[in-house]
């Protein structure tokens, strides 16, 4: 056999690395050991993480910044423990690379009892990942491995949904052939279909008397930003995000009007979006989170709902018409501006949440922790926000110019943030800030050890609450109680210096101050009342209570 400069390895890391994919997250086993040896040797970086479940978090939270990001584990094992961040990923529509290291192939054709498996049945991860991954491979012909990966690698760049790889040990270093050009998955729409939409669309704007625009995570997830700007001014028209939508573009825009999140919502931001006589919704859907636990009041008869592979007007449905091409159609289209009603922009409705005064002595609230936030962020930040008050909390925030925001706004699995703030902190210029919750830290503290051996420029801080606050918020018991973690002492056990605990105004302003200075891991532990909510969670937390009130038997008093 003629020798081929290239082998099964490299030409998947190739592949990687060329797409965005330049750092993988990872946890080493016997299996994938021959697969991290190539890493070590090609163009993409690994970062050795704690936990398999931790390195999934990361490689979502880098995607969520870079386009693209990878997880590696060993057999079964590793990918079982890995499994919810890959769910949380297809749930929110993040392109996530999950590679399994497998067993030599004869193993599996012989049926060994080996370790790392569930007795003789081999295909057990790959039968669970099916569900949760737009491609489920397993690398076994040398002939085809190359297209499997170039395929898969394509529908988990258009679908903007994780896929699955399985590589047997035998085959790390088997020869193949270089890569060539990469074929990206096109899909474009039926042109007729298209121009249907794209009239109805415009009819519907050209006679409301006051449209707004509504954003969805989809725009973030298909890069479709410049368009959807280009769109918006060219219209005039005021827009709102969805929570799961926050920053996706710039909230210091004159246009802005704030975040919707239905009856929870600003009271001006509510009105804006449900009085609305046209409501153009693009790549949004209507989840609890993004709706205020469905307390929306939107008529469907005045909306218009288009997303990535169809839009939806009243009732006429038009399939396979991508999101991309009708906003070209409508960009192309010359929809008059009209005088439309005075709106204020959220950059001069929120401008009072910025005028802070700290008292040094005053025990300090989340509603004034989060108030001085508003005035540290500083343009070009990445915010990561935990699910609870964290994300309650910073949801309404007006954040300054070219921020990024993070979060499973939608998947809600608490924790996610720690592995996400290392994912998008990796190798970052930018400054992180981290805000989680103690119950959603403790699921994954122990990257934070990965944040300090890798200097990754984090602010991180915990809200210790003794306990889970949002469940708190709509039921208390003796299950919402946690042990009392030391938070702050933390970091110096875990290699790095002792962090900073705040439980006064005086004391924010002093470890804010370290932080600002900081160019490496600041660890911050803020410490409040166990039912200090913020206005949101308490918004929340109540529906919640109401919604599922015959769950909970009435306890003797």
């Amino acid at each position: 056999m003629e020798s081929l400069p290239c082998n099964i390895s490299q030409y998947l890391l190739n592949r990687l690395n060329d797409l965005g994919s330049k750092h993988l997250f990872g946890v080493c086993g016997d299996v994938v050991l021959g697969f991290m040896e190539q890493v070590t040797k090609g163009p993409v970086k690994q970062i050795n993480c704690c936990n398999e479940l931790n390195a999934g978090y990361a490689a979502d939270g880098y995607a969520r910044l870079h386009g693209l990001g990878t997880v590696v584990t060993t057999f079964t094992v590793g990918p079982l423990s890995a499994i919810n961040a890959i769910a949380g990923s297809f749930a929110e529509h993040v392109p996530v690379v999950m590679i399994a290291g497998a067993p030599e192939r004869h193993h599996a054709l012989a049926s060994r009892m080996l370790h790392h498996t569930l007795g003789k049945k081999y295909g057990v991860a790959r039968e669970m990942f099916r569900d949760i991954t737009v491609a489920c491979e397993y690398l076994e012909d040398p002939a085809k491995i190359p297209q499997q990966i170039d395929s898969a690698l394509a529908k988990c760049l258009f679908y903007k949904k994780p896929i699955y790889l399985e590589l047997p040990a035998d085959l790390v270093v088997h020869p193949c052939s270089p890569p060539g050009k990469f074929q990206f998955l096109e899909k474009t729409s039926d042109l007729g279909t298209l121009l249907e939409a794209q009239q109805e669309v415009c009819s519907a704007l050209q006679a409301a008397k006051q449209p707004i625009i509504l954003l969805g995570w989809e725009v973030i997830r298909h890069g479709l930003q410049e368009k959807v700007r280009t769109f918006i001014e060219k219209t005039g028209y005021p827009f709102c995000v969805f929570p799961t939508a926050k920053t996706a573009l710039s909230e210091d825009h004159p246009q802005f009007l704030g975040v919707y999140q239905g009856g929870w919502s600003r009271e001006a931001v509510r009105k804006g979006v449900e009085d609305a006589d046209c409501v153009l919704m693009l790549g949004g859907f209507l989840i609890d989170s993004d709706t205020g636990g469905f307390t929306a009041k939107l008529d469907k008869n005045k909306l218009i709902m288009a997303n990535f592979q169809n839009t939806m007007v009243k009732h006429h449905d038009y399939q396979e018409v991508y999101l991309s091409e009708l906003l070209d159609k409508l960009i192309e289209k010359n929809v008059d501006k009209k005088e439309l009603p005075s709106f204020i922009p959220a950059v001069k409705a929120l401008e009072e949440t910025h005028d802070y005064t700290p008292e040094a002595n005053a025990k300090l609230t989340i509603k004034r922790f989060f108030k001085r936030i508003a005035s540290f962020l500083q343009p070009d930040d990445i915010v990561v926000a935990d699910v609870g008050e964290s994300l309650y909390s910073t949801t309404p925030m007006l954040l300054p110019n070219g921020v990024t925001f993070v979060s499973q706004a939608f998947y809600n699995s608490i924790g996610f943030s720690v592995g996400a703030a290392l994912g998008a902190s990796t190798f970052q210029k930018r400054r992180t800030l981290l805000f989680v919750g103690d119950g959603s830290f403790q699921i994954g503290a122990q990257e934070i050890s990965t944040m300090i051996n890798y200097k990754c420029r984090t602010i991180v801080f915990v809200i210790n609450n003794d306990g889970y606050g949002i469940e708190r918020a709509i039921y208390d018991g003796p299950y919402n109680d946690l042990s009392a973690w030391r938070y702050h002492l933390l970091p110096q056990a875990l290699g790095g210096d002792p962090g900073l605990l705040v439980q006064t105004e005086g004391e924010l302003e002093e470890a804010l101050y370290i932080a600002e200075k900081s160019k490496t891991l600041t660890f911050i532990e803020i410490r409040v009342d166990k039912f200090d909510f913020g206005d949101i969670l308490r918004k929340a937390g109540a529906a919640m209570a109401e919604s599922s009130k015959n769950s909970y038997e009435p306890r003797a008093t």
